[in-house]
């Protein structure tokens, strides 16, 4: 399984693909328990299909729909590897009893994680409002990745806490004695905590950071207090008791429990709401995906939704997969990925129901021949020179040639015949003896040449050479078309205010639309992400545009078409 990569499609099939002990994190958000039509958030085929499956029985249903796909994603963790599962109170409780108890085990339950998403709604006066959602968090075993977080002081605790200042910043005074009496202890500068029944509690972060760990476990109690007084760490007070200096700046914050009120669900203004209602904030997925992962590792979602998880993983430096029914998560979850890409960013890949036939017919030779030989099973060849012009091989070794052209004719077939006797004589005479194909042409379309030449080579000479279509290994469909139209809707505060409607077709049905109003012809960056109706407005200043629109159809192919704007100098009429 390829990694950094969407996948639309069923995440129960999806998820067989995947090898087993390759996942680091998984993080799921899938549909709540709540049985009503606003779960169908996108609308298209494939959600609506899903929200069918899984509500044609009642919870018992649900939960078995459910377990299904989590007994699959518990396959494909690591052993060090963990999940979160994100529910309300429809299901919470028996999420967690009959599934997540179930497959990885009373043992391995990490925690409950309450994040409270909103405040409290009018429906408090009439019963007790619902304010939070559970974020149920399990281990695949008792070994597991886990780094501490913390978060911000809140304002009450830094103004009576971090009440000093000094030319290095802001510090608050901390105690550098234990409970209790060490034997070992030594006297400082006059001071001996043992004379206040106590014993030194020394940072050993602080003094590590200045020496190095080994150095540091050398030291006595003295010497890393003369350490830490040297390097400006320790003031005395007037009774001649040593405190440690916590500068703010250098300050972690306060470990996180399992009660979450400091991150907000995102808002109608937020610059991150791209118009998925049960969007989740970046912010959350950040925290969950630096406490339980590292950098390089792998993360999984398998009900992508608005795509946070993949956007945020990308953006941490991890690898991941995310798979959705719904063509439009996939979709939209590119766009996001791509106005975020950058110069060192992780290429990735879209993996769809169909593919679009121009993309693959006039994509790059090299790269389609590689691609096309995976997808039929085979091998792909490297090299490209010195290969007698075989593009890979199949699990038996029968050579596979790829043309990426449409009618193939004869002659191709008889380059291909003697290329296949030269590359293995014996492999030759061992598949033709046994009626098996000596080797495989994939193109997109074959001439009546071909299909004659391979016809008499089987029937005069006992030669099979199989010839295979594209679409045979793939599907194909045309992208849909698109056509805009403009309209100028005159001048306001020195600018031109334009009306943009956009129009595509395709046999699969349109889904949406996405606006970039700045586009450069490097990539497509939307300003509108996601428009259902194809019609935008914008103002300009003068000068010179290009506006470019994408038009996504129920297939998830798509067609980009771009508008160049030349606005004179905006004067206003009295």
């Amino acid at each position: 399984m390829a990694i950094n990569k969407l996948i639309l499609g069923d995440c129960l099939e999806v998820l067989k693909t995947i090898d087993s002990e390759t996942i680091d994190l998984i993080y799921i958000d899938p549909p709540f328990f709540s049985n009503r039509t606003y779960e169908v958030i996108w609308g298209d085929k494939g959600e609506i299909r899903s929200f069918e499956d899984r509500f044609s029985g009642g919870i018992d249903h649900y939960i078995a729909w459910l377990k299904d796909r989590v007994q699959e994603m518990h396959r494909t963790l690591k052993p060090t590897g963990s999940i979160f599962v994100h529910c309300d109170w429809h299901a919470n409780a028996e999420i967690k009893v009959f599934i997540l108890n179930k497959i990885f085990g009373e043992k391995n339950f990490r925690g409950e994680i309450v994040w409270q998403r909103t405040n409290a709604h009018n429906d408090a006066k009439k019963k007790i409002a619902v304010l939070k959602d559970c974020i149920w968090y399990y281990s695949k075993s008792e070994t597991f990745i886990y780094n501490p977080i913390y978060a911000a002081y809140k304002g009450d605790y830094l103004e009576s806490s971090y009440r000093y200042q000094d030319e290095k910043g802001i510090y608050k005074s901390d105690d550098m004695t234990g409970a209790g009496i060490n034997p070992n202890d030594l006297e400082w500068r006059g001071y001996h905590p043992k004379n206040v029944g106590r014993s030194w509690s020394i940072n050993k972060e602080a003094v590590i950071k200045l020496v190095g760990e080994e150095k540091a476990k050398t030291m006595n109690s003295a010497e890393k207090l003369d350490l830490l007084y040297a390097n400006g760490l320790i003031e005395i007070t007037k009774n001649g008791t040593p405190r440690f200096k916590r500068y703010l700046d250098k300050s972690k914050g306060v470990l996180l429990g399992d009660i979450w009120t400091d991150i907000n669900n995102l808002q109608a203004q937020s610059k991150e709401k791209i118009g998925y209602p049960t969007q989740k904030p970046e912010a959350l997925l950040e925290r969950i995906i630096k406490m339980a992962s590292s950098e390089g590792n792998t993360v999984l979602d398998c009900f992508l939704g608005g795509g946070t998880t993949a956007v945020v993983a990308d953006r941490l430096n991890r690898k991941w997969i995310g798979i959705d029914q719904s063509v439009q998560a996939i979709k939209v979850t590119e766009l996001r990925l791509n106005k975020q890409q950058g110069l060192f960013s992780k290429p990735f890949t879209v993996q769809l129901h169909k593919y679009d036939y121009d993309t693959l017919r006039y994509k790059d030779a090299f790269e389609f021949e590689n691609w096309i030989v995976v997808q039929f099973g085979g091998f792909a060849n490297s090299k490209q020179r010195g290969d007698l012009g075989l593009d890979g091989r199949t699990r038996e070794n029968q050579p596979i040639q790829v043309k990426r052209s449409e009618n193939m004719g004869r002659n191709v077939i008889d380059n291909f015949h003697s290329a296949v006797m030269r590359y293995d004589k014996a492999l030759y005479e061992k598949n033709k003896a046994e009626q098996k194909p000596v080797g495989f042409i994939i193109a997109f379309s074959f001439g009546k040449g071909a299909v004659q030449e391979v016809a008499r080579l089987k029937n005069e000479e006992n030669v099979i050479i199989k010839l295979v279509t594209v679409e045979e290994i793939v599907p194909i469909a045309k992208k849909p078309t698109l056509q805009v139209e403009i309209k100028d809707l005159g001048t306001s505060k020195n600018l031109r205010e334009i009306e943009f409607l956009a129009t595509g077709q395709s046999e699969a049905g349109i889904e949406f639309y996405a606006w970039d109003f700045a586009y450069n012809e490097q990539q497509f960056l939307p300003t509108v992400l996601l428009d259902k109706e194809g019609k935008q407005t914008y103002k300009f200043k003068a000068g010179e545009h290009q506006i470019a629109v994408k038009v996504v159809d129920n297939e998830g192919l798509e067609s980009l078409e771009v508008v160049k704007l030349k606005i004179n100098r905006v004067v206003e009429r009295n």
